[in-house]
């Protein structure tokens, strides 16, 4: 989970215990209907924390369920880094990012089904998935491996596919996960002006074990 810098004392770390148990259990119910609805009690009792502890640590459920959905997407940013540390083509990094999501909804179901439910409100974010995409695509367009001119608008355009995409992983599993991401990898990178026979290949290179 992301964390910010250890607790120093108990208190301290009973503190972030809690508020984890917290995120944590709105995490929990956004994953399974993106639904805000339920009430501090009910989250407090998913996260088997009092009712006055919530208080201490949030002001409201729309301040809960926005640092859930951070702590969600600060955790897939953290998995994207470490999976694809050694990879320095930014066409290879936009394509494994898409590809490894699809495969990160098997694996890692709760987190994608965040991103599904809730990541729409969080496309330009400066946390998470948003500011990494960011990154890439400003390398990519400063060494001429992509010809846009508006990073910020080529990031809504991967963002909202990347979300379809889990949308469909989830909604139609019968459908080969693994050729649905190449394809539309291979489609945005020539989007992004990699010729289409180098789009190809690079949205069909092996990818990172996750272990």
């Amino acid at each position: 989970m992301p964390t910010s810098a250890p607790p120093r004392n108990r208190f301290e770390r009973r503190r972030a215990e809690t508020r984890q148990a917290l995120v944590r259990a709105a995490r929990q119910i956004l994953a399974e209907t993106g639904d805000t609805s339920a009430s501090i009690q009910a989250i407090a009792e998913r996260a088997d924390v009092g009712f006055g502890s919530f208080y201490n640590h949030f002001e409201s459920k729309t301040e809960l369920f926005d640092a859930a959905v951070r702590d969600a997407l600060e955790e897939l940013g953290q998995a994207f880094d470490e999976h694809l540390r050694d990879v320095g083509d930014p066409a290879e990094l936009v394509a494994a990012g898409f590809r490894l999501s699809v495969r990160l909804a098997d694996s890692r179901p709760e987190l994608m089904q965040v991103l599904r439910h809730r990541g729409l409100g969080y496309v330009h974010s400066d946390s998470g998935l948003a500011p990494r995409a960011l990154r890439d695509l400003e390398a990519g367009i400063a060494s001429g491996r992509f010809a846009v001119t508006d990073p910020t608008a080529a990031v809504t355009a991967l963002g909202g596919s990347l979300l379809a995409l889990v949308d469909l992983r989830f909604a139609r599993p019968e459908i080969d996960g693994d050729e649905a991401a190449s394809h539309l990898a291979e489609m945005l990178l020539r989007m992004l002006g990699v010729p289409p026979e180098d789009a190809r290949d690079v949205a069909r290179r092996p990818l990172p074990d996750l272990g």
